[in-house]
C-alpha cells in the first residue's frame, strides 16, 4: 500500500511563495492500478514524485509497503526506492547506450553481478516484447519502444511499486493503447502497484481501478472506476456514469 498523510508542499518565499500540494491524504490498495488526474498545474506530477520522495513534503508522511519513506535519508532510502519504479513522459533514456545498457543501469547502480544482471535485463526485454532491439540505441527506435524500453528499466530491481507520470501523453492512440496493455499485464503478472498520473480521462479510464481528481494541490474526490468492471462504454466523450456516488468525472477538460 501507498500511504499518503496530510502532505504538502511549497515552492518559494514570502509573496512569492506557491502552494503546491495542499494537505493531501490518500490511501492506494496494494496490487491496484490508481489514476491521478487534473489539469495542468494541478499537482499531479508533484505528488508522484512525493510518493518516492524524489520531492520531499514540508508537512506529512509517505509510506509505500509500510515502510515511513519520509523519516528516511541517504543510503535508508536509496535502498527502499528500489522497489518502486517509475516511467516517464519524455521516457529519460540515456542517448549514448543501447537498449541493453539502458536497462542494466539500475542494476549496475544496484551493484548486482553481472551475470545476474544479464539475466535480468534479458528476462525484462522479454517481458515487453523488446529481446530484438537489445542492441539498438535510443534515436532508432519508435516513441512506443522507447517508452518499453522505459518500462523494462523500471522493472529491472523487481519493483512492487511503478509510478507512472503521463507515460502515454506523447504517443499516437494506438501506441497509447499498446502501452496500456504493458501496463495492465504488468499489474495483473507480476502484481505491481501502479500509479498513473494523467490529464487524458480516456487513459485513466481504460486502466485504472480507482481516479483520483486533484485540483490547485488539492484532492477533491477519489472514486472507483466502474467502467472496469464492464459497466461503462468507452470513448464516449461525454460525461458518464463510469464513477460511483463519491463525485467522480467522467470526463477531465
Amino acid at each position: 500500500m501507498i500511504s499518503l498523510q496530510e502532505v504538502s508542499k511549497s515552492y518559494g518565499n514570502g509573496t512569492d511563495r506557491y502552494l503546491a500540494i495542499d494537505a493531501v491524504s490518500l490511501d492506494i490498495e496494494e496490487g491496484s492500478i490508481h489514476g491521478i488526474i487534473g489539469a495542468s498545474g494541478a499537482g499531479k506530477s508533484t505528488l508522484l514524485r512525493i510518493m518516492n520522495v524524489l520531492e520531499r513534503p514540508d508537512a506529512g508522511k509517505v509510506a509505500v509497503n509500510g515502510r515511513e519513506l519520509t523519516a528516511l535519508g541517504g543510503r535508508e532510502l536509496r535502498e527502499a526506492r528500489r522497489s518502486i519504479g517509475m516511467i516517464f513522459q519524455l521516457f529519460q533514456l540515456v542517448s549514448n547506450r543501447t537498449v541493453w545498457g539502458n536497462v542494466s543501469l539500475p542494476l549496475e547502480l544496484a551493484k548486482v553481478p553481472k551475470s545476474a544482471r544479464a539475466e535480468r535485463v534479458q528476462e525484462v526485454l522479454r517481458f515487453v516484447g523488446l529481446e530484438d532491439k537489445a542492441k539498438s540505441y535510443p534515436a532508432q527506435l519508435s516513441g512506443g519502444q522507447k517508452q518499453r524500453v522505459a518500462i523494462a528499466r523500471a522493472l529491472a530491481n523487481s519493483p512492487t511499486v511503478l509510478l507512472c507520470d503521463e507515460p502515454t501523453s506523447s504517443l499516437d492512440p494506438r501506441t497509447t493503447a499498446d502501452i496500456l496493455d504493458v501496463l495492465r499485464h504488468i499489474n495483473r503478472t507480476l502484481g505491481v502497484t501502479i500509479v498513473i498520473v494523467s490529464h487524458e480521462m480516456d487513459v485513466v479510464n481504460g486502466i485504472c481501478d480507482h481516479v483520483s481528481v486533484m485540483e490547485d494541490g488539492r484532492l477533491t474526490r477519489t472514486y472507483r472506476n466502474r467502467q472496469q468492471d464492464g459497466e461503462v462504454p468507452r470513448g464516449t466523450g461525454t460525461p458518464t456514469n463510469g464513477a460511483e456516488e463519491t463525485g467522480g468525472l467522467g470526463f477531465y477538460e
